[in-house]
């Protein structure tokens, strides 16, 4: 059956628009508040975008189909400079960006013409974007929609932004941001090219020497090393820059000089000096007066702190092979150095970067390894070792507190300043510039340096569900690094600080707790609260329950029944049950929201879930426009349907894994689809009548399924819950149809009815809109997705079916094989089972043994013969090894339906059920004997070798 997936999807979206389903609001049923992270309308959404997303649809809809009343809105992120950035890049007539528009994103001409105001490209990508989760079928209740720029909104933020504040968690002062210069604003991840994160490496310093009239200032993150320093390194092909920095003369590089403009100091350029003319002086130290001879390096690179480097060669890899390719060619200067070990360290000798050098096998200092040696030795010195007497006041400090007492020292004298790098450089801002580190003077931050605030929030995590569980520490390493953060920009789009209206609230800083607003969304769209009703206390009285009704009365101008009515869908909905974002948000807007919650909001408030996603690769790369494999969400939608999109992204990675998208998936899953379409075409619902063995075993296994799945959906597994649901129930499924066919059967139609409704409301969640047509065709006039979601029932679970199935296919499958193996062309087949009552008895002690989690044969011998039912099984050792070995193969949810079921003839129940399925599959008659049977055919001397669960089998 071929389907066109555009006439099914419109129909069942028109179904669904006209039910109004989606449409939430306070009642009497428990609520679950699903939120994902909303989008950014600078370009349309992707098929990688369209994986986060999709897993909260997922799970909005399987709560609701479990009887929840499910809010799951959207918003859109219009606040901060990206499309500042991207209109300039489009007014300069930037190639790529035009490119990109017209031949990936396929957007008019007439519209990219009006790309030169910034709010016309938001505009033109929100409903590109609102238009794509429409045709997916995200079941999101659009009355709630608003963007971060209308002034409904904005009041909430400057009540937001006030509260912060008025709690102490703002402050006012000079911190290091990320920055960029052509825009003059600080940049964040959804600011920059590739939503890079600027990170900030604050424990970066600047060490001071002394070069005649200059200072040469060098950059480290290890200050306690200066009592090793054996000399300094210059790049003999760089031209360095003499410089006036406020009142000190310096001698950088040209591109440190541009670098440290931006810490605030004055910087005057005085002239070039060469490194050639440099090498082969020396330089004192502030710390000690100690002369330092200065030697060449090409390792040194110019734009890597000031382009000076300081040289300790006992502790650093790096410096240590540098000296050594010097002596190697009898340099004068460096033959005369020797390394000087400050630190002791517990695995090391006296000279701990020789070793290391030694030991990976470092051939000079070009070599690659370096770096792993350098990575491997900083670490073990930080955690272990030990300054020695070297250090002068600071012997036997562990290096990672020496470090500090060091630097503290080093800065009270004036021998070391601060010198912030970006960590993950380069950065890009989205207008194309090359981002850096500004200290910002009197700027606004966020102080999530703030050690109390930060142990709140660990708490709140630790209260929390997070999926995966892995993933939390991740969230508590943020946490520990996170410092101030300034939260006010002075360009883009925004709400003003409502104490500072020069600046604009940064775009993270406005978007961490926007979750509430939408339990008061729907009433600004309907025109039942103005902007001008929102004041700080009608925000205090409805999100804090702070003041009382009448001043909330009195300063919003509302009636006490309309801020009754706001109050009561806030505390409805609040706390967020789920939140959803991918894994690149964890170090920033995911962790703000935590923080930002626990600032605000009471303990029952804060967030309970977080669910974090990986990525989107195509063909096993990463998806960009350079690699040409960006495809829109809605065409691939138009395409392929939103339907098997949907289950193409979910098949093909669990939660955190980056998933692997290809349109070979898609296309499987579309027949896959088309086949269960027209099965459940060919069903109808009557009544299922007398059980057989095959009905009991597959509407048992239909319970395990259900089981299964709603397991997996509720930990976020929903790789595995699809999977269960249309694959590795199809070999259930097949052994059924199997054994119908042998028995001639044509009365499973309302077996296979119940068994296919299950399925279908289980695969609702997952492509809801092929699951409606199926639904329907199984004769529902109901939607499915208002439906129940199975469950589970322990009642329905025949668990002695289940083992005498399993047994009967095992069976089946051991004759296969010794046919496969023997090539025999069976004239007769004889099969034995075990009817010897002791040797039943002791395997179900084994079984009860190992289900307990013990399969040592010393362990279970010495159960079985302490059991006075047991005791004679010490006679029989090969019989308990070999029931063992069988059991060990097994899963355990099979030993323990074993175990839960009850004993029953084997016999019996294969001379009752073999002939028919042995007929069909091997084309001859199969007999049936018990082990001790009187008249039993065996000339082989087979039956002795028959287990319980393990029939011998003769074939002639």
């Amino acid at each position: 059956m071929e389907i066109n997936w555009n006439q099914i999807e419109t129909k069942w979206r028109a179904k669904w628009d006209e039910s109004k389903d989606f449409e939430t609001n306070p009642n009497e049923k428990p609520k679950k508040f699903i939120t994902v992270a909303y989008p950014y309308p600078n370009s349309p959404q992707h098929i990688g975008h369209g994986r986060t997303y999709t897993l909260a649809d997922v799970h909005a809809r399987f709560y609701r189909m479990q009887g929840f009343n499910v809010l799951f809105p959207m918003g859109f992120h219009y606040t901060g400079t990206p499309v500042l950035g991207m209109a300039k890049r489009i007014q300069s007539q930037e190639k790529e960006i035009l490119d990109g528009l017209r031949n990936i994103y396929h957007v008019p001409e007439e519209d990219i013409k009006t790309f030169v105001e910034p709010i016309k490209i938001a505009d033109y990508f929100h409903e590109e974007i609102k238009a794509g989760m429409i045709e997916m079928g995200y079941s999101i209740d659009w009355r709630r929609e608003f963007t971060t720029i209308v002034p409904g909104y904005q009041k909430f933020i400057e009540w937001q932004i006030t509260t912060l504040k008025e709690n102490g968690k703002i402050i006012q002062g000079s911190h290091p941001v990320g920055w960029c210069p052509r825009d003059q604003n600080p940049v964040s991840q959804h600011d920059t090219m590739g939503d890079v994160e600027p990170k900030i490496d604050d424990k970066n310093h600047l060490v001071k020497f002394k070069f005649g009239e200059y200072i040469f200032p060098v950059t480290t993150l290890r200050p306690e090393t200066i009592f090793g320093i054996t000399n300094l390194w210059v790049n003999p092909n760089t031209i360095y820059k003499k410089i006036k920095a406020d009142d000190e003369k310096w001698i950088v590089s040209e591109e440190c000089a541009k670098k440290i403009e931006f810490f605030g100091k004055e910087i005057t350029i005085e002239g070039d000096i060469a490194g050639t003319e440099i090498i082969g002086k020396s330089a004192t130290a502030l710390h000690n007066n100690q002369e330092i001879p200065i030697l060449e390096a090409e390792f040194v690179e110019p734009a890597i702190g000031t382009g000076l480097v300081m040289s300790v060669p006992a502790h650093a890899p790096k410096d240590y092979q540098a000296l050594m390719d010097l002596k190697a060619k009898n340099h004068e200067l460096a033959s005369k150095i020797e390394p000087i070990p400050i630190i002791s360290t517990e695995g090391y000798g006296e000279i701990p970067a020789k070793e290391i050098c030694e030991k990976m096998g470092v051939s000079d200092q070009s070599d690659q390894k370096l770096e792993e040696a350098t990575n491997e030795l900083y670490l073990k010195e930080f955690t272990d070792g030990k300054l020695n007497d070297k250090c002068g006041d600071f012997q036997n400090e562990k290096v990672q507190f020496g470090r500090n007492k060091v630097r503290d020292w080093l800065m009270e004298n004036k021998h070391l300043e601060k010198f912030p790098v970006l960590e993950n450089a380069p950065v890009k801002c989205r207008c194309g510039t090359e981002c850096v580190v500004k200290v910002l003077n009197n700027q606004w931050f966020l102080n999530y340096g703030d050690e109390e605030w930060k142990e709140t929030a660990r708490n709140c995590f630790d209260e929390m569900n997070i999926l995966p569980n892995k993933i939390t520490t991740e969230f508590k390493e943020v946490i520990d690094w996170l410092h101030e953060r300034a939260c006010a920009r002075q360009q883009g789009l925004g709400t003003n600080l409502p104490w500072d209206k020069d600046w604009i609230v940064e775009s993270l800083s406005d978007s961490v707790i926007y979750m509430a607003y939408y339990t008061m969304s729907r009433f600004v769209n309907d025109g039942t609260l103005k902007p001008e009703n929102l004041t700080k206390e009608f925000f205090d009285f409805i999100l804090l329950d702070k003041g009382d009704m009448l001043l909330a009365v009195s300063t919003s101008k509302l009636s006490e029944e309309v801020i009754s009515m706001v109050k009561n869908e806030f505390q409805y909905f609040y706390p967020v049950d789920s939140r959803h974002s991918g894994r690149d948000l964890v170090q920033n807007h995911l962790s703000f929201f935590v923080l930002n919650h626990v600032a605000i909001f009471e303990k029952k408030l804060w967030p309970q879930e977080i669910v974090v996603n990986g990525s989107v690769m195509m063909d096993g790369a990463k998806m960009s426009k350079s690699m040409g494999n960006i495809i829109p969400l809605r065409t691939a939608i138009k395409d392929h349907g939103a339907d098997p999109i949907r289950l193409a992204i979910i098949s093909s990675a669990e939660l955190l894994q980056d998933a692997d998208f290809n349109m070979d998936s898609v296309t499987g899953i579309q027949s896959k689809l088309e086949s269960l379409l027209e099965e459940c075409s060919s069903l109808k619902a009557s009544d299922v009548g007398d059980l057989e063995a095959e009905d009991k075993w597959i509407l048992s296994k239909t319970q395990g399924m259900i089981a299964q799945v709603t397991e997996a959906v509720e930990k976020m597994r929903l790789r595995e819950g699809l999977h269960d649901i249309l694959f590795s129930f199809e070999s259930d499924l097949s052994w059924y149809s199997k054994r119908v066919e042998a028995k001639g059967r044509d009365n499973v139609s309302g077996i296979l009815h119940k068994i296919n409704s299950a399925r279908v409301a289980m695969l609702s969640p997952f492509a809801p809109h092929i699951a409606e047509e199926m639904w329907e065709k199984l004769g529902y006039t109901e939607l499915v997705s208002k439906s129940a979601w199975p469950k589970f029932s322990k009642e329905n679970v025949d668990a002695t079916s289940i083992q005498s199935e399993e047994l009967l296919k095992s069976t089946i499958d051991d004759i296969a094989n010794i046919l496969k193996v023997t090539k025999i062309t069976p004239q007769k087949i004889v099969i034995y089972v075990n009817s010897d009552e002791f040797k039943s008895k002791v395997y179900r002690k084994i079984l009860g043994i190992m289900v307990g989690g013990q399969n040592n044969m010393g362990v279970v011998m010495k159960e079985l013969i302490a059991d006075p039912q047991t005791t004679d099984a010490k006679k029989m050792p090969d019989f308990i090894q070999k029931v063992i070995k069988d059991l060990h193969s097994e899963s355990e949810e099979i030993k323990s339906t074993k175990l839960e079921s009850e004993e029953f003839d084997e016999k019996q129940f294969f001379s009752a059920e073999l002939s028919s399925i042995g007929k069909k599959e091997f084309g001859v008659d199969i007999q049936v004997f018990g082990a001790t049977d009187d008249d039993i055919y065996d000339p082989k001397g087979k039956a002795r070798h028959a287990r319980p669960f393990k029939p011998a089998i003769l074939i002639e």
